[in-house]
């Protein structure tokens, strides 16, 4: 699991077409450096994702790749020179199922936790929709039943959206 946060959690990625730009970054280079995303989330000032890959020495080069091109381009959307973006990011590897559940569910109902969304499947910078719509219902269910609370997350950001 990933979470990585903006320069003093700056909102830089505060439209919808940035947010879109930088979830659909993350998605073609995970798939780039052989990472299957199990969900995602992405707000203004941080994200969160759930993957795995064969690869154990590839998640570096990826944050790297993510970092480096969407700072860059919000950068030069925003007309601002050298800028610095992001911040750090925070990596844990999930070696029990019941962890990973919890994760996932985490992952999942993030915009609501942030006030982002009433549903998280209507939050359109997340997986909640597709794991929604692509799940068993008794899958569905099963994630949604772990309990979030105890999990320890990099996760005190603000998010606010622009209208």
């Amino acid at each position: 699991m990933v979470t990585a946060g903006t320069y003093l959690k700056l909102p830089v990625f505060q439209t919808s077409e940035a947010l879109t730009f930088l979830t659909n970054l993350l998605l073609e280079l995970a798939e780039s450096y052989d990472w299957r995303l199990e969900a995602w989330a992405v707000f203004p000032n941080h994200y969160h994702f759930l993957g795995e890959s064969q690869k154990d020495d590839n998640l570096k080069g990826l944050i790297r790749e993510l970092h480096s091109k969407s700072a860059m381009e919000i950068n030069q959307l925003d007309g601002i020179r050298a800028r610095k973006v992001w911040f750090q990011y925070w990596e844990s590897r999930v070696t029990f199922h019941k962890s990973f559940l919890a994760r996932l569910n985490y992952v999942h109902q993030n915009p609501v936790r942030h006030r982002a969304a009433f549903s998280a499947s209507a939050y359109p910078w997340c997986s909640a929709g597709w794991f929604e719509r692509r799940a068993t219902p008794s899958f569905y269910r099963a994630v949604h039943s772990f309990p979030v609370d105890r999990l320890e997350i990099p996760d005190d950001f603000e998010v606010t959206l622009s209208p």
